[in-house]
């Protein structure tokens, strides 16, 4: 079973039904009990980092989710759910981040006709290897939607990056933990194919 951990932020139906499609059993749920009793869990989300972190920690749910992480349960942040699993957030700042990876959340920058968010489609590099990434050629096309990215301080957990004006660290694993700032249930094959690569952990 795999469990989405739900805080109120949107875009979670899309991975539900992705989730579906691969014939993977999963919960929607709040509920520290379940959220532990689960052989992955996702931390999907579209919103505001300060936001999502005080709908987080007005749940209980970040010792839960610190909890379930050391319990070496795979855990999958995407998009705002990568964010959150670092430190702190241009859009929020003074607002800590869960802290469990470290770098730091970047506005991206305007100019050069970038439009902000961006909204569309960007290919990968894989500067290390990740698992999410088996068998997925290089330069895959994923989808994204943000206005902000990620600058990892340790770039050894970078597993994929794109470039929108910067450079932007695009999915990252460390141990038990991956994120990816693309919607990989948004991504059509290739993103089955990252989904698909994560339920096999």
């Amino acid at each position: 079973m795999t469990v989405l951990i739900d805080y109120g932020a949107g875009n979670i139906r899309s991975v539900e039904n992705a989730l579906h499609f691969l014939s993977e059993d999963s919960l929607l749920t709040s509920d520290p009990d379940a959220v532990l009793r689960a052989d992955h869990i996702i931390l999907p989300g579209v919103g505001a980092f300060g936001d999502a972190m005080e709908k987080i920690r007005a749940a209980g749910l970040e010792e839960v989710i610190r909890e379930a992480v050391n319990r070496n349960i795979p855990f999958l942040g995407i998009c705002l759910g990568l964010q959150l699993l670092f430190e702190e957030s241009d859009e929020s700042p003074g607002v800590k981040g869960l802290g469990i990876l470290k770098g730091t959340v970047k506005r991206i920058p305007e100019g050069e006709g970038r439009k902000v968010p961006q909204i569309g489609w960007n290919d990968l590099s894989y500067p290390n290897p990740g698992r999410l990434f088996q068998d997925i050629p290089e330069h895959s096309y994923v989808y994204f939607v943000h206005s902000y990215y990620l600058e990892a301080r340790d770039p050894e957990i970078v597993t994929a990056r794109t470039r929108y004006g910067v450079e932007i660290d695009a999915s990252v694993e460390k141990g038990n933990v991956f994120a990816c700032q693309f919607h990989p249930e948004k991504s059509a094959d290739v993103g089955m194919a990252v989904l698909r690569n994560f339920l096999k952990v």
